[in-house]
């Protein structure tokens, strides 16, 4: 098949996305397939002669680009990179290229890689993509709406509130009381702008910073205990992985740098609590209207055993160390077998 793996594009997991594409390539290359990586908003700006050329020669704008930096990328530094100086998501080419494929294979994490914007317009131009649809894939980034979509269908999970900006200024910020608390970006990924916070006197300052990466951050009750996640593969719960980072919580930083995170899979659990986890997988999966695969990521409180859904991440991360295809191999899937049935799932939702 003739493959476009779309990667980097304009969000703060842009660097993340750019590692985990290069080894979606790598590996449908490997399996046999006409595949090429391509930056979905920096395009290819020079002339082309031939798109299926470029399928043939296996086409990649990461030959010079290597790891994930502890540094979030600076995105007005890729901006003024454009030559068309436009903020269009697609660059010069990348609608094109993508309709002379089969399948474009969403190597994208964050911003509108993965809020449905992409998506949406994927579908309205006939091309077909790999993970969820639009409308899963909005309701699952903003953590709002999927706490709301929790509530109403039994997904156990943490409390929370949803602030607006303006909570800086008009002293609502002050209503808040449950300490330790967790602030998060509303629709940010990657932990990106995430704090604990132990008292009041730091809550202010968090959610200053919180509110640098977007207008709505969710301030959520602080569960202490052990942390999972368990990917999704089509109608299947693959096995649970636990996640130890060696200092902190699983921070950015703690991600994707190797050696700062313990992830033990198959988790350490007896059978009825792996089982009851896996079923809160699945119904979170299909509560949150998601397709073909996902991560959903959990904490099991330390104090009585209860589990609690933190989210959902619709195009998880395929970096060298990222969590689904640790749990693919513990599973008997292979990196290149896991590409393949991502395709594979993804394409039966076109049947």
């Amino acid at each position: 098949m003739k493959i476009v793996v779309l990667a980097g594009g304009l969000s703060t997991e842009r660097d993340v996305s750019i590692t985990s594409g290069s080894k979606v390539y790598s590996a449908l290359r490997g399996n046999g397939h006409k595949a090429i990586l391509l930056d979905v908003f920096m395009g290819i700006e020079e002339k082309i002669d031939s798109i299926d050329e470029l399928f043939e020669n296996g086409y990649d704008f990461t030959k010079s680009i290597t790891g994930v930096s502890t540094e979030i990328p600076d995105l007005d530094k890729i901006k003024a990179m454009r030559k068309d100086k436009s903020d269009c998501i697609f660059g010069e080419n990348v609608i094109e290229i993508c309709k002379a494929a089969d399948i474009c294979f969403l190597a994208l994490h964050g911003g509108v890689g993965e809020n449905g914007q992409l998506q949406a317009a994927l579908d309205m131009l006939g091309i077909k993509y790999t993970g969820a649809g639009y409308l899963g894939s909005a309701i699952a980034m903003d953590k709002g709406v999927t706490k709301a979509v929790f509530l109403h269908s039994g997904v156990p999970t943490p409390a929370s509130k949803l602030y607006k900006k303006e909570a800086l200024t008009n002293g609502e910020l002050d209503t808040w009381e449950d300490f330790p608390c967790v602030v998060k970006p509303c629709s940010a990924g990657s932990s990106v702008g995430v704090s604990i916070v132990n008292d009041k006197s730091d809550f202010y300052k968090a959610m200053v910073d919180a509110f640098k990466y977007e207008g709505q951050v969710l301030v959520e009750q602080y569960i202490k205990g052990r942390e999972f996640s368990i990917g999704v593969l089509g109608d299947k719960a693959l096995p649970i992985i636990e996640i130890i980072p060696k200092s902190g919580f699983y921070d950015y930083v703690n991600k994707y740098q190797a050696g700062n995170t313990e992830e033990i899979c198959p988790a350490h659990l007896d059978k009825e609590t792996t089982e009851k986890l896996q079923a809160a997988a699945l119904h979170a999966f299909t509560e949150l209207h998601l397709e073909s695969y996902a991560r959903i990521d959990f904490l099991l409180d330390e104090k009585d055993g209860g589990i609690y859904c933190l989210e959902a991440n619709t195009l998880p991360g395929m970096t060298p160390i990222s969590l689904l295809p640790q749990e693919a191999k513990a599973d008997g899937i292979d990196f290149s077998a896991l590409c393949e049935k991502i395709v594979e799932l993804s394409l039966k939702k076109y049947n």
